[in-house]
């Protein structure tokens, strides 16, 4: 994203160096005199606003303010065209309690911008549009969440907002794409139109591959097969695929990319027109493009290649399964080469430059120990994915367009391959794992599988760190992890039994404070009793231990025992167990490591 940001007074320099941080703000400027034009106060440059604007307005996509609304608006009033021209503009106060966003909400995304602000700094979102004011769909801005492009006039669309507005029926008819959104909150009052009923012209928008709807989102599902003799011209492929598509009333926004045989990786028109899109090309050897049945197949490029198809095959293959050809191919020859071009509809979207995945650690428990961080991150992300219980304990944040899938406790892999694949599709994604993410959480497993997928296939992802139960079990018995300590899963459904008692006894051999995991449960039952034996052969039997239980949930609970006073039958999976070290104590319940500072 091209933003800036502009503070109005001095007051305002802490808050601009804070948003120069995030991916909004390239660069942070102070309003200053003429005479401090061109300067640099640490790092922050001094110039007049207007000067500001005339160079910046046509180029950027955001604008934020610091400082009074009124002296925002008279500074942007003469810059003023189009809300599809203008850049989003946000007004922030010098205390950031208020953030303001004022132009470009659906266009621009500044109504989503505003919400990570205020959950990263703090602030209050104050909003006044009436999408937000009666949990509506924002019609004409909803479908970048989902990886769309818009076609149709703007007067269309606001004519559709404006009977949304009213309370006015608006209808939905969706050929194509991704239909996840219709379970949002936002979207039970649009009237869904079946693929064979008419509908009502001046209340529907369309969600589908075709160019001749009007008021369109368009889901990015089609594939486009290439075959070409060699050095032939990017506009007489760009051309043919233009005619192509016109052909069919079918989108250039709905092109997912482009498709080819691997012979072709270097092929300079393919690869010009692939760049001038921005769409990716997927390359299949002959070997797998024979293996699709096509309508026109061809003996002369079975003779020379060694595939009876490359344009047919190949969208087909990059469509995957249950896709359909909708143009068989066509060939067009000149003076500059010749091109066969074929497309393919996929039943599901591709666009994964524009999803990502945000994987966040959402804390021990109560709401109140997600870090500003996460709390960002979560209102970036259209779909959040977790197990129902860690879902439920972050509810109150979800806003009325967002979507919860909910998932069972074993179903780890599965979560993650979900939000690869909405995350391929364009979606941006939050993964939820309790705690911290990193520490025995979905973070491991998720990038495991994004291992496997190259590197430019990749959706964009962020692992954000959260408050782990062991952090807070610590905190509220005192300060038991103050120097060296390690923590243990005692689950060996991943980890070999072999492998952990090696650990447990590492760590007894370098004195660690030990925090353990999965302690015990009902098939578990034999393990921690293991362990604590271990445990007892190199250290005393008075070691304090801290058994804590259902930590930040409302069931918290925090005793103190031994070694030789653990109580088994009390400790579940809901359990964490610190066990003390040489120099651990016990004293008045405060359960401490000490660091050493008194003795220097």
């Amino acid at each position: 994203m091209k933003g800036i940001a502009i503070g109005l007074s001095n007051n305002s320099k802490e808050i601009l160096k804070r948003l120069k941080k995030t991916e909004f703000v390239k660069d942070i400027y102070i309003a200053g005199s003429s005479k401090e034009d061109g300067k640099e106060n640490e790092l922050i440059q001094v110039q007049k606003p207007r000067e500001i604007l005339l160079k910046k307005w046509p180029k950027v996509d955001l604008i934020i303010f610091i400082g009074s609304i009124a002296a925002s608006i008279r500074i942007i009033n003469p810059f003023l065209t189009s809300k599809e021209q203008d850049p989003g503009v946000i007004v922030i106060d010098n205390k950031c309690s208020k953030i303001v966003p004022l132009i470009g909400l659906h266009q621009s995304n500044t109504q989503n911008i505003s919400y990570q602000i205020a959950n990263l700094l703090g602030g209050e979102i104050i909003e006044t549009n009436n999408s937000n004011d009666q949990s509506l769909l924002n019609l004409d801005a909803f479908g970048n969440q989902w990886g769309w492009k818009r076609s149709g006039k703007v007067n269309d669309w606001s004519k559709l907002v404006i009977k949304q507005a009213k309370n006015e029926e608006i209808f939905c008819k969706q050929l194509s794409g991704n239909t996840l959104w219709k379970t949002s909150e936002s979207a039970e009052i649009i009237n869904q139109i079946d693929k064979k009923e008419t509908e009502k012209p001046d209340s529907t928008f369309h969600v589908s591959i075709f160019e001749n709807h009007g008021t369109t989102w368009h889901p990015p599902v089609l594939w486009i097969g290439i075959g070409c003799e060699r050095n032939t011209s990017k506009e007489l492929i760009a051309n043919s695929l233009n005619n192509l598509l016109d052909s069919g009333n079918l989108s250039q926004q709905s092109i997912a990319g482009f498709a080819t045989i691997d012979l072709k990786k270097d092929e300079k028109g393919i690869l010009e027109l692939s760049e001038e899109k921005n769409l990716p090309i997927k390359f299949f050897s002959k070997k797998d493009l024979s293996t699709i049945i096509v309508p026109n197949p061809s003996n002369v490029v079975q003779k020379e290649i060694g595939t009876p198809s490359v344009a047919e095959a190949s969208c087909l293959l990059a469509a995957g399964e249950e896709s359909k050809l909708l143009k068989e191919k066509r060939i067009v020859k000149n003076e500059s080469g010749a091109v066969t071009i074929a497309v393919a509809e996929s039943k599901n979207q591709y666009n994964p430059t524009h999803g990502e995945i945000h994987i966040i650690g959402s804390g021990p428990g109560d709401i109140s120990f997600l870090t500003n961080n996460a709390r960002k991150a979560l209102s970036r992300c259209t779909v959040w994915i977790g197990y129902k219980m860690y879902l439920d304990l972050i509810k109150p944040l979800k806003r009325n367009d967002q979507v919860l899938i909910e998932s069972k406790l074993t179903e780890e892999k599965e979560r993650c391959s979900k939000a690869i694949k909405l995350a391929e599709e364009g979606i941006k994604v939050a993964l939820i794992s309790s705690g911290e993410s990193g520490f025995y959480g979905m973070a491991g497993l998720l990038l495991e599988l994004l291992q496997k997928i190259k590197k430019k296939y990749r959706p964009i992802f962020e692992v954000h760190p959260g408050i782990s139960s062991v952090q807070l079990a610590a905190a509220i018995s005192g300060a038991p992890l103050m120097n060296d300590f390690c923590s243990v899963s005692l689950s060996d459904k991943l980890t070999p039994w072999s492998l952990i008692k090696k650990r447990i006894k590492g760590a007894l051999v370098g004195d660690f404070v030990i925090a353990l995991f999965n302690p015990q449960s009902i098939e578990r039952n034999w393990q921690l009793k293991s362990v604590i034996d271990i445990c007892l052969q190199s250290r005393h039997g008075d070691t304090p231990v801290l058994l804590a239980r259902q930590v930040g949930r409302e069931n918290q609970t925090k005793k103190f025992f031994t070694l030789n006073t653990i109580p088994f039958k009390e400790i579940d999976m809901l359990s964490i167990i610190i066990i003390g070290n040489s120099q651990t104590t016990l004293v008045d319940e405060i359960f401490l490591t000490p660091r050493g500072y008194l003795q220097n």
